[in-house]
């Protein structure tokens, strides 16, 4: 007997009992984006390694240990994408698509990184990411979290996330604080732990980061961030700070939130929850003035933010907030027994679908008695069950089982459709 195959640790299929609630949430999200005049956009999962070597930064936790990358047949290196911005605005700028012009665009899609694997969080993830490109000012960072209060007021989540902000200012301003952080944390060097002493030579902003007990308190006396921000920062920040409260979003400013990639600028946030244990990130974002010219573009003014899928589906199920209509549900059940009473049930099956719209109309294939075919209509959970036999055929009618109650009806084929239409 030939071994079977699993699926790669961390690489998870999505079966059908659980794409409803991803198909769900997409859709949400689609509606939601173009509300705001966003559009889709498609990229490949393949990419150049140099664009996320220079794009997400080579000092990165996902560029040092957590990137897919491999050598083609011609030996050029490539990468599985390992996030969605740098991909993003590679595929723009190349379409021509950002200078000089405003670009409201969403994707979706899978990511790559080789991290140990654990709930909400595996090797192979999904997204889905909003990019703003051609605005400097503070109120489309605004906009963007706005539209995502709208979308958490909408799925239910509103109450159970919380936002997080921060600014970390202009590469001049944070390149000034990195060297006195470095200069303090160098006298604590031997008290960090691993990861923070590794940082402290090439990412020490991410030391802030540190979920370490110790190292946490030893940046209790660090220098602050906030010291080294210039007026203009100061200004945008300020006005973000106001646009969101003139329109009732609720946050918290977290000085040591500084996101774990090298193209943020300015604005930063993330949406916390406390409801799924030790990963509370469920979206994160900010500004990236300075990408597309460090990509080889013009230089373009852009903000965005990415959510992960399975995080969201998780908190969704952890909170029961899935509506009936985001589960696998069957409306209709049609039942047949005999070669005549077959094909009418093939036929009236689409004459309900080309008449009822969104109507989940499943026929039972392959025939079987009474009872069978009955048994498999019960346990489909549809509402209501046809049911054609010769009988019914000769005399141009169905009988029409409502399986909640048990009541049976008889109606006429011509009347048949207008009869189930009153009845969803």
């Amino acid at each position: 007997m030939a071994r079977k195959i699993q699926a790669l640790r961390g690489m998870n299929d999505i079966l059908p009992g659980q794409s409803s609630v991803w198909q769900y949430l997409e859709n949400v999200v689609a509606d939601v984006a173009k509300s705001y005049g966003y559009q889709q956009i498609r990229f490949p999962i393949v990419e150049n390694t140099d664009l996320f070597k220079r794009g997400v930064g080579e000092a990165t936790d996902i560029v040092e240990k957590e990137m897919y990358t491999f050598e083609d047949r011609n030996g050029e290196s490539l990468t599985l994408r390992p996030e969605g911005t740098a991909s993003c605005v590679r595929a723009a700028d190349q379409a021509g698509l950002l200078f000089n012009q405003v670009q409201r665009l969403w994707y979706t899609g899978p990511m790559f990184r080789y991290e140990r694997p654990q709930k909400g969080r595996y090797r192979q993830f999904y997204q889905i990411g909003l990019e703003c490109f051609g605005m400097s000012s503070a109120d489309i960072d605004a906009e963007l979290i706005v539209l995502l209060a709208r979308l958490w007021k909408k799925l239910g989540l509103l109450d159970h996330v919380e936002l997080q902000l921060n600014t970390i200012g202009e590469s001049s301003e944070r390149e000034a604080y990195k060297a006195a952080l470095v200069e303090y944390l160098t006298g604590f060097k031997d008290q960090l732990d691993e990861d923070s002493q590794r940082r402290l030579s090439t990412n020490p902003m991410r030391i802030l980061d540190s979920k370490d007990v110790n190292t946490q308190a030893i940046l209790d006396k660090a220098p602050s961030l906030e010291e080294f921000i210039g007026e203009e920062s100061r200004a945008h920040f300020d006005r973000l700070q106001s646009l969101l409260t003139a329109n009732g979003v609720s946050f918290v400013i977290n000085r040591r939130l500084v996101r774990g990639l090298d193209y943020y600028s300015k604005t930063v946030f993330e949406w916390v929850t406390t409801h799924l244990g030790a990963q509370a990130t469920v979206c994160g974002g900010g500004r990236y003035d300075g990408l597309v010219e460090l990509l080889g573009g013009k230089p373009t003014p852009a903000v965005g933010f990415a959510m992960g899928i399975e995080r969201l589906v998780l908190l969704l199920e952890t909170l029961d907030l899935i509506p009936d209509e985001a589960k696998p549900s069957v409306d209709l059940f049609i039942v047949s027994f005999g070669e005549d009473a077959e094909v009418r049930s093939f036929v009236l099956a689409e004459e309900i679908r080309s008449h009822i719209n969104d109507l989940v109309v499943m026929r039972h294939c392959g025939g079987g008695n009474f009872k069978n075919q009955m048994k498999k209509a019960n346990n489909s959970g549809a509402r209501f069950t046809v049911i054609l036999g010769q009988d019914e055929v000769d005399q141009g009618i169905c009988q029409i089982k409502d399986m909640q109650t048990g009541e049976q009806e008889t109606c006429s084929f011509d009347s048949v459709v207008a009869y189930i239409n009153t009845k969803f």
